[in-house]
Parts: C-alpha cells; sequence; structure tokens
C-alpha cells in the first residue's frame, strides 16, 4: 500500500496541496477557476489528472474533495510506479495543514 500525505499550502481560491511520498513531493495539486490538475512531481510537471468540479476556487464539499482527491492520489500513484514492474498500487491519503 501507498500512503501518501496531502500537504495542504492554500485553503482557497485556490485550494491545493503538496504530494509527499517518503519524505519526497511527488505531486501538486490545485482547484482554480473551476479546475482541479495534477501535476507530477511539481507544478511545472507532468498533468497526471484534471478535472471540473462545481467547486470553483474550493470543492464544494467533503464529498466532492474526497472523490477527486481519491482519483488525483490514484494517478500520481500510477505516474510515481511508471516504468517499474510493480502491480497496480492500493492507495490511501491523509491531509495535513501546511500553512
Amino acid at each position: 500500500m501507498i500512503k501518501i500525505k496531502l500537504i495542504r499550502t492554500s485553503y482557497a481560491c485556490p485550494e491545493q496541496y503538496d504530494a509527499i511520498y517518503e519524505d519526497e513531493c511527488i505531486g501538486y495539486l490545485r482547484l482554480r477557476h473551476g479546475t482541479f490538475s495534477v501535476y507530477c512531481p511539481d507544478y511545472d510537471g507532468m498533468l497526471v489528472y484534471f478535472a471540473h468540479p462545481k467547486g470553483d476556487g474550493i470543492f464544494a464539499d467533503e464529498q466532492e474533495r474526497h472523490h477527486h482527491l481519491s482519483f488525483a492520489i490514484s494517478h500520481i500513484a500510477l505516474w510515481y510506479q511508471h516504468g517499474k514492474s510493480l502491480p497496480t498500487p492500493r492507495v490511501e491519503y491523509v491531509i495535513e495543514d501546511g500553512y
């Protein structure tokens, strides 16, 4: 199992996170102007997931947040394992405030 720590670096407008695995930043997540985008390993890296949730600069509710963060960490884990002969990982996340 891969457990990714999401450090919330901004709560709203934009809502954004750094994804940390084994003390390494492996992803950047941001919801701004109605677009949720996920880049690996950081903001100028590869786009691995995007969506257009109901929320504009913050998710509409906890259910929407959990839905999109779950998809995001799955895509981050697949990016992280790219080129490695590993089974598709089970992934969990935990959110910590970093601001």
